[in-house]
């Protein structure tokens, strides 16, 4: 099943929830930098906690969550878009990961010393950002702790990815409940105590719960309305001509060593794809540049 997000909103209670499907795009992301399990994992918390934020912005904008963790795990990124699109890549200890006993535990992985960082780009002059330390290394209790602290907006969310047997991805989502201005706060209360009592996200989602079957639990006698369901999949910004634009910022000495050593390689970290640039290709690039 391709990977979605479902929007509602309780406007008699001023509570309003997102829960999303990202089993599909973080199969995809695991592919691409050919995960093991451990990196499975991580990803698909950050995907996931990437695509929460993300529906929260207004048309255009970006946000991007990076977690630095004392860990097996070094550095974290995940980015995501008003629009669904997703990407994300980690730097991992891998002979540090495989020592851990249990595949899918984010905590250990992460570590709980560390920060999280939310950057966003609100189409204004100056990027927002905010740095909060790490809580657990639990990936949905830091951000529930940011959007808390940073944010000061009651929130709160959850994150899971199940693996199978075989390592690769079952099931993966997440769920964010959120309080509006003059929102009921006890009703947002009991909801986040249903979200607790019920089995993991990933499970119930494995099991062929959708994400509007849980946020109906969750909203339980609550009226609320579907504002929203949209699709999310990953995308890359990278392309050959910003690789191209990028080399050509390096200037002409660097560029004429590139030309002598007989191509330039540009390896994106977020998808992978590798751009080669031949003698040709930097020879061109050396000719539209000012002359030395």
């Amino acid at each position: 099943m391709e990977s979605y997000m479902v929007r509602a909103l309780a406007r008699g209670s001023g509570v309003w929830g997102l829960a999303c499907l990202t089993t599909h795009v973080v199969a995809e992301a695991a592919r691409r930098h050919q995960a093991a399990a451990a990196g499975k994992v991580v990803l698909g918390h950050a995907l996931t906690g990437a695509a929460l934020l993300g529906a929260m912005l207004k048309v255009q904008q970006r946000v991007a969550i990076k977690v630095e963790g004392s860990g097996a795990l070094d550095k974290l990124v995940a980015e995501a878009d008003s629009y669904g699109h997703l990407r994300g890549y980690y730097v991992l200890d891998e002979d540090t990961a495989a020592q851990i006993s249990a595949a899918d535990d984010i905590a250990t992985l992460v570590g709980a010393q560390g920060r999280l960082t939310v950057v966003k780009d609100l189409r204004l002059k100056e990027l927002y950002e905010s740095v909060v330390p790490l809580q657990s290394g639990r990936l949905d209790t830091d951000l529930t702790y940011y959007l808390m602290m940073s944010e000061q907006i009651p929130s709160f969310v959850e994150i899971d990815v199940q693996l199978d047997a075989r390592g690769e991805v079952r099931a993966a989502g997440g769920v964010l409940l959120q309080l509006l201005p003059d929102g009921d706060l006890a009703a947002l209360t009991h909801m986040a105590e249903r979200l607790d009592d019920l089995p993991a996200v990933g499970a119930l989602l494995a099991d062929g719960v959708s994400p509007q079957a849980l946020l109906a639990t969750l909203f339980g006698e609550v009226e609320y309305e579907i504002l929203e369901t949209g699709a999310l999949d990953f995308r890359c910004t990278c392309s050959r001509e910003r690789s191209r634009q990028a080399l050509a910022l390096l200037g002409r000495t660097e560029l004429e060593q590139l030309w002598g050593e007989g191509e330039a390689v540009i390896d994106c970290h977020f998808c992978h794809e590798r751009y080669v640039f031949d003698r040709a290709a930097l020879a061109a690039i050396l000719a539209e540049l000012p002359a030395a």
